[in-house]
């Protein structure tokens, strides 16, 4: 990476937003968003895909698939396409599924999971991740990108680990969001940390991921940081849903267990957290007799 690499950012969300006020003053800086903005001056996307050098997806998981099919074939063979994306399209894919398809070995990629709330970045606050890439030797690339910024790499070989820990602590937040509105401690938190773990690791060893990967900044790091914080989004619906309020239940975590059921993607069941959250989120009822019906399961 040089001060003249093109830098792409798909996507001017909050979290386009983070990725460019950790950038704008190092790089050549292009971003690309399908709404502009009145303060933006959108970049043509089929000319800037063809100059740049890396590309960023701060955009959903769901339009991954249509925009990678739309500018692989203008993309420079070197150009590293990265995603932030923690969910599943309609198809049930993860970002690096869709990557894989579409790219395949032919054009690196990679992913970045971790403790990266937008709102800390654009406060000049510490950030972690973890960054994993189809090509082993890119990763430097990535870390080199955000050199002099305050947001700081562990590096992972473990694409589907990674990703699926991501994806599925957000189903796991839920619970502590619960937890907390019910009051049931400080106690309760500690549990929950180490129920989720336990079952995060199995499932993800099931999709294909390496033991210990969720215990790493994909997985515990981001699950901590989006389960205890206020502002997190999966923390209030984990709130809401604990008051019976069903209005505005939508997120990257209730449609990760949409999409969990629908394509039958691990067996739930086996995994008694998940399974209790999916009931509560599926099924209205006393969600703090819920709690003591799943713990009695668990210890009786």
């Amino acid at each position: 990476m040089t001060k003249q690499s093109k830098v792409l950012i798909l996507g001017y969300g909050e979290m386009g937003h983070a990725m460019e006020y950790l950038l704008r003053d190092q790089y050549s800086l292009d971003i690309w968003t399908k709404h502009p903005h009145d303060n933006l001056t959108a970049v043509v996307l089929e000319k800037a895909a063809a100059q740049a050098d890396i590309l960023i997806f701060c955009l959903p998981v769901n339009p991954h698939q249509e925009i990678a099919e739309y500018i692989a074939p203008l993309l420079k063979p070197e150009c590293v396409c990265l995603s932030i994306a923690k969910g599943l399209d309609e198809a049930g894919k993860t970002a690096a599924q869709i990557f894989s398809d579409v790219f395949g070995a032919r054009q690196p990629y990679g992913l970045i999971y971790g403790p990266m709330i937008s709102e800390e970045i654009r406060a000049g606050h510490y950030a972690f991740a973890q960054v994993a890439c189809n090509k082993a030797a890119d990763v430097n690339t990535v870390k080199k990108l955000f050199s002099g910024t305050k947001l700081y790499f562990e590096i992972s070989d473990d694409i589907s680990g990674i990703s699926w820990s991501v994806i599925l602590k957000n189903v796991y937040a839920l619970a502590f969001g619960m937890a907390d509105e019910l009051q049931l401690g400080d106690n309760m938190r500690g549990f929950l940390v180490v129920a989720a773990l336990h079952e995060l690791d199995n499932i993800v060893r099931s999709m294909g991921g390496q033991a210990g990967s969720p215990y790493h900044l994909a997985g515990l790091g981001d699950l901590i940081t989006t389960a205890t914080s206020e502002n997190s989004h999966h923390h209030e619906l984990g709130r809401m849903l604990a008051r019976s309020e069903s209005q505005g239940i939508a997120g990257e975590g209730i449609h990760t267990l949409q999409m969990v059921e629908k394509y039958n993607l691990f067996v739930e069941t086996d995994y008694p957290l998940f399974h209790l959250i999916h009931t509560i989120v599926t099924t209205p009822g006393n969600v703090r007799q819920q709690f003591s019906s799943y713990l009695k399961q668990q210890y009786c």
